[in-house]
C-alpha cells in the first residue's frame, strides 16, 4: 500500500482541471498518443459539447513504482455532490487556481470540503503562460487560505511545471492506511451496463475483492455476487483482485440501480 496515492483535482469551472488531467495521462503513458484528445476523461457527449466536466471520472495511472488513482471531478456548483463523494475516497487534493481569475466561489467551496475530509492539499496556479496572468496575486490568495510550503506554478496547456506537480503528489500525499483484513468498500459512483448490471466504482477500505465474491449492500440489506472486478486504466479493465487502499470497479449483476447506494 505504500506505493499507492489516491487524489482528486479540485477547482472552479474552467480553471483547467481536465486539461491538467490530460497532461498526467501523457506523462504516465496511460493513453496512446494516437488516441489522445483534449479533455480525454470527459467521456459524456454533453461534456465534450459543453467543454465542462459533469460526471466524476476515476483513472488508475502508473508512475514509476507508484500507482496513482486520480478522480477528475466537476468544477461547476451544480455538481458539488459528485465532488464530495470523490473526496471520501482519497487522501489528497490538488487545488488548482486560474492565474487570470484568482480564487472563485467554487474553489472555496471545494477547498472547504477537502479540509473537512482532512485531505492533504497541494496548491497550484494554472495558466501561467497567459499574458493576463497575475501569478503573484493568485499565490497570495492561496496562501491566505492554505498553509503550504510551496505553490506550484504550472501551465496545463503547455505542460510547464506539470511533472514537478505530479512528483509532489508522490512525495506529499500520504499512502492509504490499512483497513484490516475484513473486506469493506466505499461506493462513490456507479453506472448501469445491460450485461454487467450496476457497475460500482469503489474505494477498498479493507481486505480484497475478487470476481465471484459475495457482496452485501449495508444500506439496502441486499446481497449479490461480483461478476467482475478491475481498474479504470482509462478503460475498464478486469483484474483478478482489488486490494485494500485501491480504487477500482465491481460489476454487481444487479439490475435495479436503486439497490446500489452511493456513499
Amino acid at each position: 500500500m505504500n506505493n499507492i496515492r489516491n487524489f482528486v483535482i479540485i477547482s472552479h469551472v474552467d480553471h483547467g482541471k481536465s486539461t491538467l488531467a490530460d497532461r498526467f495521462l501523457e506523462l504516465t503513458g496511460a493513453v496512446d498518443k494516437r488516441e489522445m484528445r483534449e479533455q480525454y476523461l470527459d467521456q459524456m457527449e454533453l461534456e465534450q459539447e459543453k467543454g465542462i466536466t459533469i460526471k466524476l471520472q476515476p483513472i488508475r495511472l502508473k508512475y514509476g513504482e507508484y500507482i496513482l488513482n486520480l478522480i477528475d471531478t466537476p468544477g461547476h456548483v451544480d455538481f458539488s455532490y459528485e465532488v464530495s463523494r470523490s473526496m471520501a475516497a482519497v487522501e489528497g487534493a490538488i487545488l488548482l487556481v486560474d492565474a487570470t481569475k484568482g480564487i472563485q466561489a467554487q474553489t472555496l467551496a471545494n477547498l472547504r470540503l477537502a479540509q473537512q475530509q482532512g485531505l492533504k492539499i497541494i496548491p497550484a496556479v494554472n495558466k501561467i503562460d497567459v499574458a493576463s496572468a497575475d501569478i503573484v496575486g493568485a499565490e497570495k490568495e492561496i496562501a491566505s487560505l492554505v498553509p503550504a510550503n510551496k505553490v506550484f506554478r504550472i501551465s496545463a496547456k503547455t505542460g510547464e511545471g506539470v511533472k514537478e506537480l505530479l512528483q509532489a503528489v508522490v512525495n506529499d500525499i500520504p499512502a492509504p492506511s490499512s483497513g484490516g483484513k475484513e473486506t469493506k468498500a466505499l461506493i462513490f459512483d456507479s453506472r448501469y451496463d445491460a450485461f454487467l448490471g450496476v457497475v460500482a466504482y469503489v474505494r477498498l477500505k479493507g481486505g480484497e475483492l475478487k470476481a465471484g465474491d459475495k457482496l452485501r449492500f449495508i444500506a439496502q440489506k441486499t446481497q449479490a455476487v461480483a461478476k467482475e472486478v478491475g481498474y479504470v486504466t482509462p478503460k475498464e479493465t478486469s483484474f483478478p483482485v482489488i486490494s485494500d487502499g485501491e480504487i477500482g470497479y465491481v460489476a454487481t449483476g444487479i439490475k435495479d440501480a436503486g439497490v446500489v447506494r452511493i456513499g
